[in-house]
C-alpha cells in the first residue's frame, strides 16, 4: 500500500533523505556522533580529579585538589557519599576546615584524622590538599600498572579489578550495608535510530554504592518510572551523567553500556 503524504511531510522526507546522506558516519570513540558531543576527555592520570573550591580562593587559599583513584583504591563511593555526606555534585558539599577538625567529611575517623592518614592540625601538609593543582599526585598513577585496562577515562577496569582481588576498597566505616539481593540487569530502549539498547547491572553498582545513592534523587522509583531519562539528560549531568561524566568510566565509552553498538 503507497504511503499518503502531503507536501509538508514529502519535504519532511525529502530533508531528512538529504541530512542521512549528508551525515558522516559515527566515530564512536571519539564522542563525535553526529547528535551530540561528549565532554573532552582528561589524561587518564587526571581523570576522575576535581577541585574543591567552594569558599577557599574567597579566603585566600588555593582549591583544594581531589584524586577519585587514588581514594578509590581504598573505599567505595558509598563510605564518601553516604556515610560521609559528601554530595555527588562538586562544590555543593558544606565543607569546612572547622567540620574537617571536628571530625566529619574529609576529617572523619578512619580518613584524615591524624592517624590513618595526615591530619588537618599537622601545618606541614596543607600543601597536599590546598594546592590547586589538577594533577597533583599523579605520579602515583604508575601503582596502577598491573590493573586490567580499558579505552578511556582512567584507562582502568575497575571492575575487573576488584573481582580479581587487586584491591579491597572498605565498604563502610560504622554503617553496615544490607545484604541486597536484587542484581537484575535492566534493558534500556535507546531512543535514536539504530542504537542497540543500554544494559543496566544493579550488581556492578551495588559493589560500589548504596542504593539510596541513585533512589529516589537521581532515579525516581517511588513512581515505578523515570521520567524524561534521555542520553541529552545523561550529557547533561542527570541521570547517568551524575557519575559517568567525571568520575566512573565515561559515557563516550559506548559499548560499556551498549555492547551491540557497531563501527565502534
Amino acid at each position: 500500500m503507497p504511503l499518503k503524504t502531503g507536501p509538508v511531510t514529502a519535504l519532511a522526507l525529502l530533508l531528512w533523505g538529504v541530512l542521512a546522506c549528508a551525515s558522516p558516519s559515527p566515530s564512536w570513540g571519539e564522542g563525535n556522533y553526529p547528535w551530540w558531543s561528549f565532554p573532552p576527555s582528561l589524561p587518564p592520570d587526571e581523570y576522575g580529579n576535581i577541585l574543591i573550591n567552594r569558599t577557599s580562593e574567597k579566603n585566600g587559599i588555593k582549591a583544594v585538589t581531589f584524586s577519585h583513584w587514588r581514594h578509590r583504591l581504598k573505599f567505595t563511593c558509598r563510605v564518601c557519599h553516604f556515610e560521609l555526606e559528601f554530595n555527588f555534585k562538586v562544590n555543593t558539599t558544606e565543607i569546612s576546615e572547622a567540620a574537617n577538625k571536628a571530625g566529619k567529611f574529609c576529617g572523619a575517623a578512619n580518613c584524615h584524622d591524624g592517624k590513618a592518614a595526615f591530619g588537618h592540625d599537622q601545618q606541614p601538609n596543607c600543601d597536599k590538599c590546598h594546592n590547586g593543582n589538577l594533577g597533583y599526585g599523579k605520579e602515583k598513577y604508575g601503582e596502577l600498572a598491573k590493573f586490567p585496562k580499558t579505552k578511556l577515562g582512567n584507562e582502568i577496569d575497575w571492575m575487573r579489578a576488584m573481582r580479581r582481588h587487586l584491591f579491597k576498597p572498605v565498604r563502610y566505616f560504622s554503617i553496615v550495608p544490607p545484604e541486597v539481593t536484587y542484581d537484575k540487569t535492566l534493558s534500556l530502549q535507546a531512543e535514536w535510530y539504530n542504537i542497540p539498547p543500554a544494559f543496566f547491572p544493579h550488581k556492578a553498582h551495588i559493589r560500589w554504592l548504596d542504593c539510596n545513592n541513585c533512589h529516589p534523587d537521581i532515579f525516581n522509583i517511588k513512581k515505578k518510572t523515570t521520567k524524561h531519562f534521555s542520553m541529552v539528560l545523561n550529557l547533561k549531568g542527570d541521570f547517568c551523567g551524575v557519575c559517568h561524566l567525571s568520575v566512573a568510566f565515561p559515557m563516550s565509552d559506548c559499548r560499556k553500556c551498549h555492547p551491540d553498538i557497531k563501527d565502534y
